[in-house]
């Protein structure tokens, strides 16, 4: 006796198939590594624009980007290696950081020559928008030794 095959069912998630999302005040971070390209500073940004939204605290995103921005582009004309971004929410503070191999900490913040200086802000900007900030630098790594951690802070408000 033959018997048909069964037929088959097209594919259904289960309600169970996709976690929940994370709840808004519970803690997550995200990284993104990038070339020395100076189109990384670009990636950065859209990216942090994509997470924050995605998390709804675009309110900050504006804030994050501009620091991010600074950091970033720091790093790629400034250093000979990759550089990255790690963003931490820890509700209600989210905590950036860029990380770049070169073991040279910034110097304390001194302003520029003149009104019409093209470089030497970033750290006035950091020092005015960020809430907190600081560098560390780091150890031995699978590129190497060194390299270093600007990281800064901005709180949600309520």
């Amino acid at each position: 006796m033959r018997t048909e095959p069964a037929l088959h069912t097209p594919y259904s998630p289960r309600e169970d198939h996709h976690p929940a999302p994370i709840p808004f005040a519970d803690p997550w971070s995200y990284e993104l590594s990038f070339p020395r390209d100076p189109r990384g500073p670009r990636i950065a940004r859209t990216t942090l624009r994509a997470i924050l939204g995605a998390h709804e605290l675009a309110e900050l995103s504006y804030r994050a980007e501009l620091l991010a921005s600074e950091l970033t582009t720091n790093s790629v004309r400034h250093t000979q290696g990759p550089a990255g971004v790690r963003l931490q929410w820890r509700h209600p503070v989210l905590r950036v950081s860029v990380w770049d191999l070169s073991p040279d900490l910034p110097r304390p913040y001194t302003p520029p020559a003149g009104p019409d200086a093209e470089a030497g802000r970033g750290l006035a900007i950091l020092e005015l928008v960020a809430d907190r900030w600081a560098g560390c630098a780091i150890g031995e790594g699978e590129l190497g030794s060194g390299g270093k951690t600007i990281w800064f802070e901005l709180a949600l408000t309520s």
